[in-house]
């Protein structure tokens, strides 16, 4: 017997459901793709919405300091109060048509210029401007008098006219004496007798050079010998510096890195105006002979 020409309507079923996993699968144009999520809104100020999406960019652009400042104070509620009172703010200045005046518009309109160029530069500047250890060792050279030398150590000192007075003041220190006290009474020298003898952290050209030859030998709470010197006869004693100032003296050397790093930077741009004017045709037009430092003529 010939089969009936129609299909059986489980057919058609069955095909229309294929046709419509096909037609799903074609691409986002067509009927069958998911509707898309709705961004929640998680503040709504005035009929003006903050969306979950715009909450947590603005909370990615924090600096790390900043963001660990909020997790403090309240974490992202806090930091979510703040952009609803921003929201009030901008929306009574708009109110008051400040958005509007001239004066807004030309600040607005240097600081998207300003933006513009920091793109530029950051274009032309494509590798990372960087500071070898050889340039920083001799940054930080030129530089030694503010940072502390090695051994890092606290020095003291007593200047004595001859070498007896030399010899039995350092018995006595070693026999359980106060080198400060010794030093305020007995010493001669000017730069430290009022401070106990005391010199502060051992830096470059802090000692006289007899003095400084001897550094590396010292340990901490031991009195050197009598040091002969054209001023005199020096006891010399060493102890540990305070975990502060050894701080200090590590942030100094991070400040003259980013000295020198700036430094560097600047080299970088000034070698980019050079080739940018160079292909340029610049003319100073007559009023530039009034640009000087000298005084507006009346």
């Amino acid at each position: 017997m010939t089969p009936p020409l129609t299909p059986h309507i489980s057919d058609w079923r069955t095909r229309l459901a294929c046709l419509a996993l096909g037609i799903c699968a074609l691409g986002p144009l067509t009927a069958c793709t998911d509707p898309p999520q709705e961004d929640p809104v998680v503040a709504m100020i005035n009929g003006r919405s903050i969306t979950q999406s715009e909450f947590d960019m603005r909370w990615g652009e924090l600096s790390q300091a900043t963001r660990a400042r909020y997790e403090k104070e309240g974490g992202k509620r806090h930091f979510l109060d703040e952009l609803i009172m921003r929201e009030l703010l901008m929306q009574e200045a708009r109110k008051q048509g400040l958005d509007q005046t001239d004066e807004i518009r030309e600040k607005t309109l240097r600081y998207r210029e300003q933006l513009i160029l920091d793109e530029l530069l950051k274009d032309r500047i494509k590798t990372k401007v960087e500071v070898s250890k050889e340039e920083l060792d001799a940054y930080l050279g030129k530089h030694a008098n503010q940072l502390l030398a090695n051994p890092k150590v606290q020095v003291s000192v007593m200047l004595l006219p001859n070498v007896y007075a030399a010899k039995d003041l350092k018995r006595q220190v070693e026999g359980g004496g106060n080198f400060a006290r010794f030093a305020l009474r007995y010493s001669v020298d000017e730069r430290s007798r009022a401070k106990g003898g005391d010199l502060g952290p051992y830096r470059k050209g802090l000692l006289e050079p007899e003095l400084d030859a001897l550094m590396p030998s010292l340990h901490a709470g031991v009195i050197s010998d009598p040091i002969k010197t054209d001023k005199g006869y020096y006891l010399m004693k060493v102890s540990p510096l305070e975990p502060e100032i050894l701080q200090a003296d590590q942030a100094i050397r991070e400040r003259l890195r980013q000295e020198l790093l700036a430094e560097k930077r600047r080299k970088r741009l000034d070698d980019i105006f050079a080739e940018l004017r160079t292909g340029a045709t610049i003319r100073l037009a007559d009023a530039a002979r009034y640009v000087t430092d000298e005084p507006a003529r009346p």
